[in-house]
Parts: structure tokens; sequence; C-alpha cells
């Protein structure tokens, strides 16, 4: 058997869904008790009645944007929106604060492997002993700390490479000899390529890459070259939420958050299989989500991960769920189409497909419905026009004809 970072890895399925329902309703708690967010967003809610997924997907889905709005708003009297349970000092809980894209401001606590990055390293060979080259950015966002502080859980001595000067990081790369890289596959392969220009010869010979997509054609690249890489998945907000395995299919969730895939623009989970957006529950004290959409796309792969691993997986980033789309002078969003089919008891599945010219815009909405039930095209036409303030076509299509690729809104638009 593969060897494995610990025994909560190969816990039945059962015993791993029980002991995450049982921490539901603390964590729903804590959440509630600790936080001014979900004091507010779960107001009302009877925590310890939160023991099963389906009483989890009835609380509302927090997504960025959330919390950049709480955050601009208290911002003088609580960087973090009032998402966080720590505050400054290390008696407070925090040790580190970094500065996202937004700005959005994420806490990092004082627990060893905060980022829980450990695993998908070690899934990845790094071991106690391994020279790691973190080429993740070190400056305001915390990607560099993430990899640095998962890297030390496993004994691992990091070198802080960051971003840019390439060639600096080339030296040391040579005088070092890392035999493990943590950062994205672009940089990698840049890496590979100018040393190649000097003559150089890179050491290394495992990876933990990141950040951006992975394609096969490029692990490939890196397997030529005696470099074995794995891909993690993460977000500054959760933390690891899934990584891959030397069996190369999909990710593995990792075993500190509880994952849903819900159709995007809602909070309804979709069945094992269909596409939808990454919805996380982070079991993480400091920084207690509770139903985080991540805003990307991905679906649960079926059947368990032949090197032993237990956990359920996911096919891999898939793309992003946010298909806000502007027709017309309006926006157009997934969860106006979710509304749409909330109307609608025949509907199943619909897809908002928008063509023309950006000063032609035309938008027809696909519905998948058992047989043609008469009169239903135009009332669904008349509820879409009620919620849009636009017209649309409706298209009835028979049920698991619609692409299974998360696309709720296809912008087909001509541009230019």
């Amino acid at each position: 058997m593969t060897e494995l970072y610990d025994a909560l890895e190969t816990r039945s399925a059962d015993a791993r869904e029980a002991a995450l329902l049982a921490a539901l309703p603390g964590h729903v708690a804590h959440a509630q008790a600790a936080t001014g967010a979900f004091a507010e967003l779960l107001a009302g809610v009877d925590a310890s009645s939160i023991t099963s997924r389906a009483a989890l997907a009835a609380l509302p889905v927090i997504r960025k944007h959330e919390l950049l709005e709480r955050q601009k708003t208290l911002r003088t009297q609580d960087p973090f929106g009032g998402f966080a349970a720590v505050g400054w000092g290390l008696k407070r809980g925090a040790k580190r604060v970094f500065q996202s894209p937004g700005p959005i401001y994420e806490p990092e606590g004082a627990a060893p492997d905060y980022w829980r990055f450990a695993r998908a390293f070690f899934a990845a060979g790094f071991r106690d002993g391994d020279l790691v080259h973190n080429s993740f950015s070190y400056h305001l966002t915390p990607a560099g700390s993430m990899m640095e502080t998962g890297a030390h859980a496993l004994g691992c001595t990091v070198f802080p490479g960051g971003v840019g000067n390439t060639e600096l990081q080339l030296q040391a790369m040579a005088e070092l000899r890392p035999v493990a890289y943590a950062g994205t596959p672009s940089f990698l392969r840049i890496a590979l390529e100018k040393a190649d220009a000097l003559g150089q010869a890179l050491p290394i010979s495992k990876a933990s890459v990141g950040g951006e997509a992975f394609p096969a054609a490029l692990r490939d690249v890196f397997t030529a070259r005696g470099i074995h890489a794995y891909q993690s998945y993460g977000t500054a907000d959760c933390g690891l939420i899934a990584y891959e395995t030397a069996a190369r299919e999909g990710l593995v969730i990792d075993e500190g958050v509880l994952v849903e895939i819900v159709r995007p623009g809602t909070g309804e989970p979709v069945a094992d299989g269909e596409v939808g957006e990454v919805v996380v529950t982070v079991l993480n004290r400091d920084y207690p989500l509770v139903r985080f959409g991540t805003g990307d796309l991905s679906a649960i792969l079926a059947g368990p991960c032949p090197t032993g691993r237990t956990n359920r997986r996911i096919r891999g980033w898939l793309g992003r769920a946010d298909q806000t789309a502007k027709v017309r002078g309006m926006f157009v969003h997934p969860g106006q189409v979710a509304e749409v089919v909330k109307r609608h008891a025949e509907v199943g599945k619909a897809r908002l497909v928008i063509e023309g010219e950006m000063a032609d815009d035309r938008m027809t909405l696909h519905v998948e419905v058992a047989g043609s039930p008469e009169g239903l095209a135009a009332a669904v036409a008349n509820t879409v026009r009620d919620v849009t303030k636009l017209r649309a076509e409706v298209v009835l299509a028979a049920p698991g004809s619609l692409p299974n690729d998360g696309k709720v809104i296809e912008d087909a638009r001509r541009i230019g």
C-alpha cells in the first residue's frame, strides 16, 4: 500500500462522515458565538440541529464579495469583517495577517501547519530532511506561508524564493540543490528552460504545484525530466481543499474540510458527478467559515482513490462559477436563472444562452423537462421577464440533454 500521511486518510467513508457531521453543531455554534458576521448571518439557527448535510445545505452560502463588502464596512472596527475569531497579538490568536486582491484580509493562526498543506506535500513525496524551493509569493498574500508552514510540519527546510528574480533563484537551486519545489507549474517550466539555456542541471525531483491550471501535457514534460509533480488546490480563505496523489485520478479532499458541490447561483447541492460550485466548510476555530463559496467549478469523482485514501475526490478545477453577464444594460446572474427554475416545478436543469452581438443581444433559456407540457414555454418566458426584466425565448429540452459543465449562463456573443 502507498505510504500515507496519517490514519485519518484510511478511515471508512462512514466513520469519516460521522466525524464530520458530529463536528458540525459545535463548529456552527462557535462561529455564531465567536464571530460577529456569523452571529448575524446565522441568527435564529439552532446549531445543535445542524447534524446532516441536508441541514447544512439549508444555511446560506457566503461568497467572496460578501467578505469584501463586510470588511470594507467594518474595517475600522474589525479588519476581518467579523468573520474571524482571532485578533492582534498571539494571545488573541493572530500570528500573521495577509492581503489578497480586493483587498481582502486573511488571518493566519498560531497552530502548526495552519493551512494544512503538509498532507498535500506528503502525497507529492516531500519528506523530513528535504530542502524545498518555495517560489510562491511571500509578499502580501498568504501563498508563500501556506507552503512554508506545510513543509515545516513535515520536517523540511525551505528556501523562500518568492516570485521574480529568476536568475537569482536559479543560482540558489544550482548551489543549494533542493530536491523539492513548491510553486506554480509555469514558473517551474521557466526555471527549467532558463537552466537549459545556461547549461545548468536542476536537482529537483519532486514538486507540489498550484495556483493555476496544470495540464497533462506539462505534467508529462516534467516527468520526462525526472520531476514528479502533483497538484494541490486551496484558497487564501480555506487553506488546502484537495490534493493530487500518485493515482493521478482527480484530487482527494482534505480531512479538515467538508466540501459540497452546489448549482451555481444557489446553495443547492447537485448530484455526485454533476459540475457545480465548490462550497467549503472549514473546521478551523480561528477562521470558522461555514459554507464558503469558492467560485470554482468542480464535480465529485466516483469511487475511492487507488492509493488507499478513502476520502471523496473532486475532478479538479473546471472553471469559474461566476457567470454574470450584462445584457442590454442589465446584469443577469445565475441566481436569477435559479429563481426562474424554482418557480416551475416541472423544470429540472436550465441553461441561459446569450447570443448575437453586444448591441443586439438574444437570450434563449434551455430548460430540461419531461415531455412538452402545454403552455410551459410561455409561462417560463414570462417568469424570465419578471425576474430579469428582459425577454428570452424558451426551449424545452429532454432531461439529461444539457451539458454537464456547470454553466448556468453561456455568453456566446461576438465581441467587435
